[in-house]
């Protein structure tokens, strides 16, 4: 995996993961590069410093986000983290089961396969992916 800055030709700043150099040069030449904040597909590798394993004094700040879009994604996950009943690999079972009326409405998260996920938007339940990983609740 390799970690680049990027910038686009609107000049926002942001940061993602490729498989390889050649994955990047690949999937940049095939359009499928984009800007986090706006969608342009004129991305260009920005010049970054090479990462050095160091500990910064603020361990906090390894995790603060940095840029609006960040800062918004991170609310949106306290706010799921906070509001909501985590139910595992139950996701699709329980979203059923809520949806019919068997079980408390309530809002969840949790995990389901794709093909699952699927079923329950053919069936008429209410879901959506979230665009983050929330950390799990442990019992």
């Amino acid at each position: 995996m390799i970690h680049y800055a990027l910038k686009c030709a609107n000049d926002h700043q942001f940061e993602s993961w490729f498989q390889s150099a050649a994955a990047f040069d690949k999937l940049k030449s095939a359009g499928m590069v984009t800007c986090s904040v706006c969608g342009a597909t004129d991305v260009e590798k920005a010049v970054m410093a090479p990462r050095v394993n160091a500990r910064p004094k603020d361990e906090a700040s390894l995790t603060k986000p940095k840029s609006p879009s960040e800062q918004a994604l991170a609310q949106l996950k306290r706010h799921v983290e906070e509001n909501t009943d985590y139910v595992g690999g139950n996701f699709a079972q329980e979203a059923r089961a809520i949806h019919s009326g068997d079980a408390p409405e309530r809002p969840i998260w949790g995990e389901t396969r794709g093909d699952e996920a699927k079923k329950l938007i053919e069936e008429g339940v209410p879901v959506l992916p979230l665009p983050f990983t929330p950390t799990r609740k442990s019992n």
